[in-house]
């Protein structure tokens, strides 16, 4: 990387001394014969590196494929070659020159693109504060470190890798892994990513992942598989560039032989032209037209959050007919909630009884009770049993206490029977809380939807793009959550391994679909899917198999995915629409108003400029257009 970093160095020192060499042979009073042997100089001094580059990579290509496999370069080469035998020094130095200097530009706005990638590279962390088991602290490599390694983070330090605080307390600034500028304050239990920065205060961590497994390594392979991958439309060019010349230079032949016969050209005319039109039909633009436009769109989606493996990923993404999500933990938070509760006598006892009993079950939904109910100066403890499939039962002061689901109770009364259809029909799970098998309360928890779904979802139905629930849950919990969130279709009832032959199903129905998942479970279906979009909380297993990363769990950046996707296709056309009507006006008129060669690669040259600066509008962001509109009501498939 140096070495090549240096030589393109050199190559613009080069350049700009021959360019200041030409300049003083054109204003100094010197003879024309200096003056065209000075030219012939600083063509190859200036231009050494992109004749080079030429005829290296011609060869390397022709080598590979075994057939002749030219480039844009080769063009450029013999039309200079070819002035300079005209006894046009000064043209051939002039074209050297524009070409040269457009190529540096090409290179500079393709580095800015990746530029904007890559600088995450230079924030992997190197070395680590390991504390030695004496209580010593030693200064080791990130590689050294080992899975429940003790690290002292010193105030303003790199967090060396992934872990969790057992000491301090710490605000992190996290934007170079979730992008939110406002850093994260975190306390014992909590955890931290590597690469982010420690505020003011020192704690202790423990180390928690290798650090080949951090979030931040990910990102990084992510970043690598990005700039190798290249948009179907980009790869088209690549392969048609070789073809495209080839063509161009039996042309040349053809011209350079025919006219002197068709028109009466001398052969001196017939060559100049010929060589014009060398140049006019050079696809410089063309070969830029889509490369850089798809860089300029990842390093602006990495900024946002949304990371890809590839440009074909998010040049498809704009076709796609379908997007499929999982509910849990993706469309909804993942942590159910207690959002109703009524009891009969509702008192602080009676709270401290259902905490007390709650606390012993490792069930989500006794996670919820607890987080609801909980209070700090809850010192009861209670013999509970745990029955598998029903609930937990408990006795206190002589009374059997009983938190169960509504089927485990014999009889019912009819105001608890209608608040829990009522509570089910709204998508809500119900727990009875009775005592002595007499129901005097109920508990309704619900799974929250993400607080930017709703929003995702009505830019996805306003770009006419079905949205799909695939869920686990009941037709009720189904329908209720569908119609909250506006979804077109829900599948209900499905089992996590049905979830690959929905999407397989779906493909056929609407043809090019994305899937949006979280978890292990969603790997198959992800893999299935036409574009695979994990959420950046999710499973490692689910981030590895997805093509798309949304690195903040944020659904609205699927929609800014979406704009940066079409805006690609848009500026790609754009580009090879212009630099094809540019190609065919500079032909006809090398061809027939007899056109210079420095009129031509000039306008030629200027043309590419325009294509590289048109491309370079997609390192801006989308603008959020966010709908308030409710989505039409879901219909349910089983």
């Amino acid at each position: 990387m140096r070495g090549r970093k240096e030589e393109r160095n050199w190559a613009a020192i080069l350049y700009f001394l021959g360019l200041g060499a030409f300049i003083l042979a054109l204003i100094l009073p010197v003879s024309s014969l200096t003056r065209q042997l000075i030219s012939i100089l600083v063509t190859l001094l200036s231009g050494y590196h992109v004749v080079w580059e030429g005829i290296e990579d011609t060869v390397e290509n022709t080598r590979r494929k075994k057939r002749f496999t030219p480039n844009t370069h080769v063009l450029m080469t013999l039309a200079a070659v070819g002035a300079i035998f005209l006894g046009e020094a000064i043209e051939a130095a002039l074209l050297i020159f524009i070409f040269a200097g457009a190529h540096f530009l090409e290179e500079f706005v393709e580095g800015k693109s990746k530029r904007e990638i890559t600088k995450l590279l230079e924030l992997n962390p190197r070395e680590a504060r390991r504390i030695k088991a004496n209580g010593e602290i030693e200064t080791v490599l990130v590689e050294q470190l080992k899975i429940g390694d003790r690290l002292q983070v010193l105030n303003g330090a790199q967090i060396a890798t992934d872990g969790v605080i057992i000491e301090g307390r710490a605000s992190i600034d996290e934007s170079t892994i979730n992008g939110e500028s406002i850093p994260r304050e975190k306390v014992v239990g909590d955890e931290v990513y590597g690469s982010t920065i420690n505020g003011n205060s020192s704690f202790i961590m423990t180390v928690s992942k290798r650090s080949e497994d951090t979030v931040f390594s990910k990102i990084l392979r992510l970043v690598e598989q990005a700039q190798t991958n290249l948009s179907p439309t980009a790869s088209f060019i690549k392969k048609f560039e070789p073809i495209y010349v080839n063509t161009i230079l039996v042309l040349f032949g053809l011209i350079l032989i025919s006219t002197p016969f068709l028109f009466q050209w001398t052969w001196f005319e017939s060559f100049s032209r010929s060589l014009v039109f060398l140049v006019s039909s050079s696809p410089c633009a063309l070969a830029v037209a889509a490369v850089p436009a798809t860089l300029a769109g990842i390093s602006t989606l990495a900024r946002q959050g949304v990371l890809l493996k590839g440009g074909s990923f998010l040049s498809n993404f704009s076709k796609v007919k379908a997007v499929a999500f999982d509910k849990t933990g993706t469309l909804t938070e993942g942590k159910p909630k207690v959002v109703d509760f009524e009891f009969e006598n509702d008192n602080a006892e009676l709270r401290e009884v259902i905490v007390a009993m709650e606390r012993q079950s490792n069930h989500p939904l006794a996670n919820a009770i607890v987080s609801a109910f909980d209070h700090q100066d809850n010192k009861l403890h209670l013999e509970v049993e745990n029955q598998l499939g029903r609930g937990l039962v408990a006795n206190y002061k002589g009374k059997q206490i009983q938190i169960s689901k509504p089927d485990t109770f014999v009889e019912v009364g009819q105001k608890w029977q209608t608040s829990k259809e009522k509570l089910e029909r709204e998508g809500k799970t119900v727990v009875f809380v009775g005592i002595n098998q007499q129901v005097i309360g109920l508990i309704a928890i619900q799974d929250i939807p993400q607080a930017t779904a709703i929003s995702a979802l009505q830019y996805l139905q306003k770009e006419v793009i079905e949205t799909i629930m695939i869920t686990g849950d009941a037709k009720l919990t189904g329908q209720a959550i569908g119609q909250k969130l506006g979804i077109s279709s829900v599948v209900a009832d499905v089992m996590p391994e049905q979830k690959a032959e929905i999407i397989s199903e779906k493909k056929k129905q609407y043809g090019m679909i994305a899937m949006v998942g979280d978890g292990v479970n969603d790997a198959p279906a992800l893999a299935t899917a036409d574009i695979g979009i994990a959420m950046g909380e999710g499973t490692a297993v689910a981030i590895e198999t997805a093509d798309m990363v949304l690195m903040k769990n944020d659904l609205s950046n699927l929609s800014s995915a979406h704009r940066t996707s079409k805006r690609l296709k848009k500026v790609v056309m754009e580009n090879i629409f212009f630099a094809l009507l540019v190609v065919l006006a500079l032909v006809y008129f090398s061809l027939w108003r007899n056109m210079s060669i420095v009129m031509s690669v000039s306008l030629h040259e200027g043309s590419t400029l325009i294509v590289l600066l048109n491309s370079l509008r997609l390192l801006l962001p989308t603008k959020q257009k966010l709908e308030n509109k409710w989505a039409p009501k879901s219909k349910i498939i089983f």
